[in-house]
């Protein structure tokens, strides 16, 4: 008995229609009749044939069908930020034109067992952030003739950029609250750089996380000497330690908190809660993100609200264009001020 895959052309010769018409049938790229529809998809379910075969269309191609998707963090720590679920949410939207695959690759492999950047099989590259390791393998992967796109750092001038207004969104948090009156106001940032172990951000530290140093630069333009605590990730955990280490001079405490995440400023609530304080009639707090905070409730977080999946599918669009031989343009999104009734006026004894 023959085990042999039933082909496209069995399913034209079995539905009395041409091998082309029967191909368009499945890849939607030109309309026709519903009654040939009909026909070839009642044959193509008579001979056991599913649609063409990934793999030979990629060959035909010369193109592997994979879009890699690159990580500076442990990829088990990518996934727990709700931001960047939903900015591959609309980076799967992006390529979907080209019916590709997304490979999660770490910027290097450390055990030098598995893929990465400069070894996985993949038609482009999607960089999250761009330091470190990801800049020395950039060379080697552009000499591949493999397209690259960035979201949220910068790969040099000629890799397309897809940006967010960092700077100027979290130096609007910053003058919400000068405006409120805050003087003493603290800082929990994102990690300085890879590999981070949380504390504090002096002069001379090395800030090499895009969105950390510019958010940071954004909020310094307005509180030039605020103390700056750098968590280890962005997690509520995370944020609850930072928070305890500055709530824990009650003398010297700040009236006032920019997180550099949402899921941090919940951290910081819950930690001004144990220390006794309230939200906001003694401690205001700001984030970054506009997410959806599990159990914040009854807080409703001041906030920058950016666009994530938006970034995620304007690199997929950028991916997509560039494949298909044409250009790609930076672009850079604006956040949205967001006022919640986590931010209010100082104490008075503070103003």
């Amino acid at each position: 008995m023959s085990t042999r895959r039933a082909t496209i052309s069995d399913v034209a010769r079995e539905a009395g229609v041409s091998p082309s018409t029967a191909s368009v049938v499945f890849s939607g790229k030109t309309p026709v009749s519903d009654a040939t529809r009909r026909r070839v998809i009642d044959a193509a379910s008579a001979l056991g044939y599913t649609g063409p075969d990934p793999r030979a269309a990629s060959l035909r191609r010369g193109r592997s069908g994979i879009v890699g998707v690159v990580f500076e963090e442990h990829l088990g720590t990518a996934f727990l930020d709700p931001v960047k679920t939903l900015m591959m949410d609309g980076l799967a939207d992006g390529v979907a034109p080209l019916g590709a695959g997304l490979l999660l690759l770490r910027d290097h492999d450390p055990s030098g067992t598995g893929s990465s950047l400069t070894t996985a099989p993949i038609d482009a590259a999607v960089l999250v952030g761009c330091s470190g390791h990801l800049r020395e393998s950039l060379d080697a992967v552009r000499a591949r003739g493999i397209p690259v796109v960035v979201i949220e750092g910068d790969a040099g001038g000629e890799v397309p950029r897809i940006g967010l207004d960092n700077r100027e969104a979290q130096r609007q948090a910053a003058s919400h609250l000068r405006a409120l009156g805050h003087r003493r106001v603290a800082i929990v940032a994102l990690p300085a750089r890879a590999g981070w172990e949380a504390g504090w951000i002096l002069d001379g530290t090395a800030v090499t996380v895009d969105v950390t140093r510019e958010r940071l630069a954004g909020a310094l333009d307005v509180y030039p000497d605020a103390p700056t605590y750098a968590a280890a990730g962005s997690f509520i955990d995370q944020g609850l330690a930072a928070g305890r280490v500055l709530f824990a001079d009650r003398a010297d405490r700040p009236t006032a908190v920019i997180a550099q995440s949402d899921l941090l400023a919940a951290g910081v609530i819950r930690a001004a809660e144990e220390a006794g304080y309230r939200v906001p009639e003694d401690v205001s707090v700001t984030g970054f993100d506009g997410i959806v905070v599990d159990g914040l409730a009854p807080y409703e977080l001041t906030t920058l609200v950016q666009p994530a999946t938006d970034k995620g599918r304007a690199a997929g669009e950028a991916v997509t264009a560039m494949l298909d031989g044409g250009e790609a343009a930076s672009i850079r999104f604006t956040c949205e001020f967001r006022e919640g009734n986590t931010s209010g006026p100082a104490p008075a004894t503070d103003r």
